[in-house]
């Protein structure tokens, strides 16, 4: 079976709580950047982004500090399951007091509910948003992640449209039937647009926005 990115990073993952330790502390043991196995850096930009493998001294000091061979690391990387991408998440009021951080800025301790984030395949695309029709969700200048693909959009989910004429709309959608969609902007200053079914070369769902 082969090695795949994600097996790589979950086996890391894996090996951290092994030792009963977060990635940032596996990376500290290592002699890395606290930051280096952080979930964050397993991604560089792109359209999609673009996938980042550790590197061969990496992983030559996370197994000399864990006592693993390379073989018995091999293993346990088989053996990873293909996960999704998480980040763990806080509520505003945990987020607000001590000791829910590790001295590298990064959620300290196990249990944290997790927060699943969009996985690099090929309907993802990545679009710059224009224009206030979408304020305050969306602001002039974000980025939108969107899966082109998402077959099971439904009403109140937020959009990006593709039209025939050429036209990019990230939408609401406030109404489905089979000859129409009907796009409402969060501005009040728009008026829901009504977009014939056969006007649409996509309709893809917004998975993340960086603002």
């Amino acid at each position: 079976m082969p090695l795949s990115h994600a097996r790589l990073w979950n086996a890391i993952d894996g090996l951290a709580r092994r030792e009963g330790i977060s990635a940032s502390a596996l990376a500290r043991r290592a002699g890395l950047d606290p930051t280096s196995l952080n979930p964050s850096k397993r991604f560089g930009p792109g359209d999609p982004p673009r996938p980042r493998w550790p590197s061969t001294e990496s992983l030559t000091r996370i197994l000399h500090a864990t006592g693993l061979s390379l073989g018995e690391f091999a293993a346990l990387a088989r053996d990873a399951p293909e996960r999704r991408s998480t980040a763990p998440m806080l509520g505003l009021a945990q987020a607000g007091e001590e000791g829910f951080f590790d001295d590298a800025g990064l959620p300290a301790g196990d249990g944290w509910e997790q927060t699943e984030l969009p996985r690099p395949r090929d309907s993802l695309l990545s679009l710059r948003v224009t224009g206030d029709s979408m304020a305050p969700a969306y602001r002039e200048g974000d980025r939108l992640i969107v899966d082109r693909e998402a077959s099971d959009v439904r009403r109140g989910d937020r959009v990006v449209v593709r039209t025939i004429g050429g036209e990019t709309l990230a939408k609401q959608v406030a109404g489905l039937t089979a000859r129409a969609v009907t796009l409402a902007s969060i501005n009040p200053a728009y008026e829901p647009r009504v977009v014939a079914r056969g006007e649409i070369v996509w309709m893809g769902r917004i998975l993340w926005v960086s603002q």
